[in-house]
Order: structure tokens, then sequence, then C-alpha cells
């Protein structure tokens, strides 16, 4: 077992939660077995060879807190918490990368959002909630200008709220709303020395699968984030205000690495509508990362006539009845196996020669073929 001499500050502004960390000294111990007991404030131990760290960080909160880690997550076994208009008590989580040098094994982490590494980090969490108390569950994700392993990440943190209870809210203000990994999520963004991008579900969920780049690549999109900064770590857990005890991460999951294919050639396709006379004035490159089950999906559109494009909407088919559960860079609407995308306000024109690019995220079974018979406003691209 290791132990985490540091806390995660929290600060209150106007009754919104602001959120930021400090740490002091780590010791570093033996991995403990699964079905450990964790009382200490910052108490922590790994799990499944090291590929997790598990933490209680108790940083807000003179009562006491213990979680039972397994194999797979832990639950909070005991919470007396009462923070009423307050910080919120701790932040128990599981993670995988580095938390104030406390670095799991084999991440990948820190890595640089730039590189297409970055495209293949997926998650997925499964959690349980007790029947009372007043916190947030949340993912939080960390990134730093530099490849940090240690100290404060200043470049932002990216917060998943599935679910919350009672008044608490995410730092700063609702700033607009999105669509990803199959939910509807408030937008809200502060800064407290870095970016705090919180997206709150608008319908609470227990679970999640989602590509870490869905997210960043909305901050990036809405100028909170930057390519150039490193991912540091993943971590899922809860942020308890009172009580906290039976909160629950059932499974966590974090893989690095999985196919990333090149763009796909032109597609040739038969007309689907525009003029049919066997060119168009677009041209489209589709690249996908696929892991079982779901997948991810960039669309480069590129205007290929002599005058602008003001204002687009492109169709395409799925030919394995693939289906869409999140977007970003444009308004993606699904009728069966036909999928229309519309820009948005700040990408509505394709100069002459440029282009244009979104993606979405998708589940699929069975087999996951390329989009096909691609029309940009009605005409065939070729």
């Amino acid at each position: 077992m290791s132990m985490v001499r540091g806390m995660k500050m929290r600060m209150i502004t106007a009754g919104l939660v602001m959120l930021g960390s400090v740490a002091a000294s780590l010791v570093v111990g033996q991995a403990a077995h699964a079905d450990t007991t964790i009382c200490e404030k910052y108490g922590s131990t790994t799990v499944q060879g090291g590929k997790y760290v598990v933490i209680n960080n108790v940083w807000g909160s003179s009562a006491p807190q213990c979680i039972n880690v397994t194999n797979t997550g832990f639950t909070v076994t005991q919470a007396g918490h009462n923070n009423t208009g307050g910080t919120p008590a701790a932040y128990p989580a599981i993670y995988a990368g580095c938390h104030y040098a406390n670095c799991s094994s084999g991440s990948g982490l820190p890595l640089q959002a730039s590189n297409s590494q970055f495209n293949t980090v997926q998650t997925s969490v499964s959690m349980s909630y007790p029947g009372s108390g007043i916190y947030d569950a949340a993912y939080d994700i960390w990134f730093d200008p530099t490849p940090r392993k240690d100290g404060q990440n200043t470049g932002a943190e990216i917060m998943v709220w599935l679910n919350h209870t009672g008044s608490v809210q995410p730092v700063g203000s609702r700033v607009g709303t999105a669509n990803i990994a199959g939910g509807t999520w408030d937008v809200w963004e502060g800064n407290i020395g870095w970016n705090v991008i919180s997206y709150v579900r608008t319908s609470p969920t227990n679970s999640i699968s989602f590509a870490v780049r869905s997210f960043y690549d909305d901050a990036v999109n809405r100028g909170y984030a930057q390519r150039s900064w490193y991912l540091t770590s993943v971590q899922a857990g809860f942020e308890p205000w009172v009580g906290g005890a039976g909160l629950a991460v059932n499974n966590f999951s974090y893989s690095i690495g999985g196919v990333v294919q090149s763009p796909s050639p032109t597609p040739t396709v038969s007309p689907t509508g525009g003029n049919g006379n066997g060119g168009g004035a677009c041209r489209v490159s589709y690249s996908k990362n696929e892991w079982q089950g779901g997948f991810t999906g960039t669309v480069t559109v590129t205007n290929t006539s002599s005058s602008a494009v003001n204002g687009w909407n492109l169709g395409f088919s799925f030919p394995n009845g693939q289906k869409i559960t999140g977007y970003w860079n444009a308004d993606v609407t699904q009728s069966g196996s036909s999928v229309t995308a519309r820009n948005l306000s700040y990408n509505g024109s394709i100069p002459a020669g440029g282009n244009t690019q979104f993606g979405f995220q998708g589940t699929w079974s069975g087999s996951n073929g390329d989009p096909t018979g691609f029309t940009l406003n009605g005409t065939r691209c070729s």
C-alpha cells in the first residue's frame, strides 16, 4: 500500500464548486491485493498488477472515510461527511496515469493530444449510488502543457458528471450543451488557474463508455484546451459532500493503442442525389478507430469546386446497422442507416479547395464497414 500526503483543494465562490489540488509527499510501498480496506486519508493501492491506482483522497473533511478495494474498483464503506454549503469532502477514485508522481503501469501517459495514439484512448465505468447523501459521480481527466507526472496540472481539467444529488454544481458557469457518448450534457466552464470544463449529463446514468478525445475535441473546439497539451491521467470516482457510504465503482477500464486505420480511399459510390452525372464538387475521406462494439469516425469533406460552399449538409449511409451515439464539429442526425451531418455556426463555410472535418462515436455489431453514398448539399461526391 502507498500513502499520498496531499489534498485536492476545492473552493466555493457564489455557491459554485471550484476545483484544485496540491500535494506534499509520497511514500510508495507494496501493491495490495484485491479486497483491501483503506481508511488513511491519502491512502492508495494498486490493482490488476499495477494497471490502476485506487486512492481514498480525503482532502476536505476531518470525518473518517474508508473504501474497500476490489480488483475492478472500490466501494465507500464508511463516510461521515457533512460539508453542507462548503467544499467536497474527498475524491475517492480509481485511475490510470499519474497523480502527484503516483503512477500506474502501462498507461502510456503522459501523452500529447496531437499524437495519433491519443485517438485510441478509451475508458468505461459502471457505478452504484446509495439512496441518500449529497455527491457527484464524475470522471476527472487531466491535461498539462508539459508531460509532467507530479504536481498540479495547469492545462485543462475535464470533468464528466454521470450523476449528482442536492444543489452541487460545477465550477464556473454554464456555457452550452453537447451531444457526446450517447448523452446530452450541459457544459460548464471556469478558470481557477487552469480551465475546468465540466460535462453534466442531463439524464443521470450509472455507466458510460467513450473515447477520451470525444470530450476533449469539444473542449478544444470551444477554445478551452489545446492539442499541444498532454493527457496525464484518467480518473473516475466521487465527490461526496454529505455522507457517501455506498458509492461504488463496480468496474473501471482504460485502454490505449487500439487499431487506428489510415484514411480510406476516396469512395466510389452510386449517385444518391444531385445531378448524377458521374462527378461532384466534393471529395470525402473517412477514417475510424475501432474497438469491440464501438468506434469513432472522422470525416473530411473537401470542396473541389471553384467557389465557396456557404452552409453544408453531408449525407451518407452505414452498411451494417451502425448507430451513432455522439458527435462533434457537426449536428448529426440518423434515421435507420441514413445519416445527415450539418454544419455548426462556426464552420458553415468551406472555401474553394478547402476542407472541413467532423467526427462521431458509434456502436456496431457483427461488422463495421465504412459509410458510403456521400452527398454534399444533395450532390454526390466523387
